[in-house]
């Protein structure tokens, strides 16, 4: 049980609906990207997630990332998950250093949720994506020293009635993409494939299709990326959201629309 006193604070001084300050005052070690090593040698073996793709179809978005997690030129783990519900409405993933994208995540989701029940609503997607970049931002000193993490941030706007998909740069830049965005390392051919595909009429099979797809180009050509694994049973996560909400598609949907693309051209059948 945890026995410490709630907080309590001046009316100068009440950090309000941000849980991060909330964090920043009572446990300062607990924010991201404090308590960064000073050491660069120290961060050869760090492990790093890697490709991870969000694409907007007609009624919402899919995000999707492969399994495979990094370490110098070790396979770290087969298993990564680095795709998240941040809320009911939206979705990030995750690429870069694991444990630090991985804190970040669950830091994230603390704080979309005490703003729920700070203010009594939630906040608007665009106010999440902002969010998100001041959390990426402070980020930064852990990133100088090879700590990078870049996260991709998806959701439905029941305002507007469509999905949106937003991505970052390492010093908190948030920008807000047309249709799709990839990262990690394996994301610029993830990308190419998406872009060569991509149309305004895709369903949401037809964008897990696409998402598989592109994810499958990507482990051709980037050791880093995890392509399906049929020994293992091991197929990439995905998440697809829409006015229904976030819901991750069960493992044996994507076993078997992946085994559906296998001997593809993505495989260079045809071509």
């Amino acid at each position: 049980m945890n026995e410490a006193p709630l907080p309590f604070f001046s009316p100068g001084s009440d950090p309000g609906s941000s849980f991060v300050d909330v964090l920043r005052r009572m446990a300062p070690h607990g924010v991201a990207g404090s308590g960064a090593p000073d050491v660069g040698t120290a961060l050869v073996d760090t492990v790093h997630g890697t490709t991870v793709v969000a694409i907007r179809f007609a009624d919402g978005v899919v995000m999707a990332g492969d399994r495979r997690a990094t370490a110098g030129m070790s396979i770290a783990s087969r298993r990564i998950e680095k795709v998240f519900p941040a809320d009911d409405f939206s979705g990030i993933a995750i690429a870069g250093a694991a444990g630090p994208a991985v804190e970040l995540v669950k830091l994230f989701q603390v704080q979309l949720e005490h703003y729920e029940k700070i203010e009594g609503d939630g906040l608007s997607l665009d106010g999440k994506a902002n969010q998100l970049a001041g959390m990426v931002r402070a980020n930064l000193p852990a990133a100088m020293q090879g700590l990078v993490v870049v996260p991709l941030f998806a959701g439905y706007d029941d305002r507007r009635g469509i999905g949106r998909v937003f991505s970052y740069d390492v010093t908190g830049g948030k920008y807000e993409e047309a249709d799709f965005q990839t990262n990690g390392s394996g994301g610029v051919h993830a990308r190419n494939w998406i872009k060569a595909t991509w149309r305004e009429d895709l369903t949401r099979n037809d964008c897990i299709d696409l998402a598989l797809r592109a994810l499958f180009a990507a482990a051709d050509e980037d050791a880093a990326t995890g392509g399906p694994d049929l020994v293992r049973r091991i197929f990439p996560t995905v998440a697809v959201i829409d006015a229904q909400g976030f819901t991750p598609v069960i493992d044996d949907e994507v076993a078997a629309r992946a085994e559906q693309q296998l001997g593809g051209r993505e495989e260079g059948a045809g071509l």
